[in-house]
């Protein structure tokens, strides 16, 4: 998978200590790009790829999340620490960068022995809104973003540009998705859509399973995985966090991850409401924007399983969460099928 030679030549390139290759581990977390975690000589490193299979747009994503990594450096927002980047595919084959390992533990995974985990769902919970609230606060252009994402339109665009997606995943092998509803809730989405919104960035899959929280459970260590981050309207991750949020009634199936102790929904709007002078009125529309969303991309990947180019568990594993988050979105909207 990995060109340890060429990899290891290119690092002496940048002026990376050099050593020999040990402790290489895959990591796991993420179903659509690769994370190689390695040791050369005294010094640890996790690498991030693109996948075997590449997209047409894998390499430019890999280009795009050493960018906003860079950008965040000197901001209030919990990331990994980018260490470099080679935008170049002709080292290992796809672009990639290198970025320092974080401490700490992802609560979807695991937690730690004798974990307080009550406690702890709920200082993550509100450490998880904290961070959003964060990144909606960075100025794209004062951190060199101001090129990041078609700013003008942004929110007219959505609901058209995802239910675009879902269709063109039928030119592969003469898939034919079968959630149901999608017109509907294009139309609602059109509809009930804000007349007004402030462009800022957002990460675009703000979830349990995208961060990575201190060892101790105090507060979030990093946010993970910006392969879909952009500029639009931060508002999205808010909705996003909301739409695979567990409630106290019935949890959706697309969440990943549920214990007692977490912040009840109305708790994240308020938090989120103190840390931002963004509008959070219409967060009901977000939220089912969100659901839209995530579906929509979750269907790719079992479109692709179904034509052999990804594993076919993966695929049907995200088909039923999108499935569930179509579902969410409707009872949102109080839409029939």
């Amino acid at each position: 998978m990995l060109n340890w030679s060429s990899l290891t030549s290119w690092m002496a390139e940048q002026g990376l200590p050099t050593g020999v290759v040990s402790d290489v581990q895959m990591l796991a977390g993420g179903t659509q790009n690769i994370l190689v975690s390695f040791t050369l000589g005294h010094a640890s490193y996790v690498l991030r790829r693109p996948p075997i299979h590449k997209r047409d747009n894998s390499d430019e994503t890999m280009r795009r999340e050493a960018r906003i990594l860079a950008a965040l450096k000197d901001t209030e927002v919990p990331h990994p620490a980018l260490i470099a980047q080679c935008p170049d595919t002709s080292v290992i084959g796809a672009a990639f960068y290198l970025m320092a390992p974080v401490a700490g533990f992802n609560p979807t995974l695991s937690w730690p022995d004798g974990a307080d985990t009550q406690r702890m769902a709920r200082t993550i919970g509100l450490s998880m809104v904290d961070a959003i609230a964060a990144l909606g606060r960075v100025e794209p252009e004062a951190v060199g973003l101001a090129d990041f994402g078609r700013s003008q339109g942004w929110l007219e665009r959505q609901c058209e540009r995802w239910g675009r997606l879902l269709t063109s995943y039928e030119r592969l092998a003469g898939f034919r998705s079968c959630l149901t509803g999608a017109g509907k809730l294009e139309a609602w989405l059109r509809d009930h859509r804000p007349s007004a919104w402030r462009p800022g960035l957002i990460h675009g899959d703000f979830q349990f399973s995208n961060v990575i929280v201190e060892p101790d459970g105090s507060r979030l260590a990093a946010i993970v995985d910006w392969e879909l981050a952009s500029i639009g309207d931060p508002l999205l991750d808010l909705g996003h966090m909301l739409a695979t949020w567990p409630t106290s009634e019935t949890p959706p199936p697309a969440v990943v991850f549920d214990t007692p102790g977490l912040p009840s929904r109305d708790e994240l709007i308020e938090r989120y409401r103190c840390g931002s002078s963004r509008d959070v009125g219409n967060i009901d529309w977000y939220q089912v924007l969100a659901c839209f969303r995530l579906a929509s991309i979750l269907e790719g990947s079992y479109a692709r399983a179904k034509a052999g180019l990804a594993p076919l568990e993966t695929g049907n594993r995200l088909h039923g969460i999108a499935i569930a988050l179509f579902e969410e979105a409707r009872m949102i909207a109080e839409i029939d099928r």
